[in-house]
């Protein structure tokens, strides 16, 4: 059975809505809005918790909380021709791999 504790939470401040507003990266169709950041964090807690239960009970398979994947460090990605020729010719220029660069590129965006 999967703990809904081990999903990826979040809360921020809403302007639109006035609220804070909880939401949680496998479920992102779903959020709590509250006035109180704790509220809207155990609110959204609250919701998965009860929509886990029924898929489960349903015979459905929740999805399994981002914490307890696997990933391989694999990544395929299409590009366009000209900015794979870009990043070609830039890493040959610094004499790295193209795969270093995108990463340090990524890692620095991220």
């Amino acid at each position: 059975m999967i703990d809904p504790t081990h999903y990826k939470y979040s809360v921020q401040w809403s302007a639109r809505d006035s609220e804070f507003v909880g939401t949680v990266a496998e479920f992102p169709s779903l959020a709590w809005l509250d006035e109180s950041e704790r509220d809207a964090f155990e609110g959204i807690k609250q919701i998965v918790a009860d929509i886990v239960a029924e898929m489960t009970e349903g015979g459905e398979t929740p999805p399994t909380p981002l914490s307890e994947r696997d990933f391989s460090g694999k990544l395929m990605l299409r590009i366009p021709p000209e900015l794979h020729q870009r990043l070609a010719t830039e890493a040959a220029e610094n004499n790295i791999s193209l795969n270093r660069l995108i990463s340090a590129r990524l890692a620095k965006a991220g």
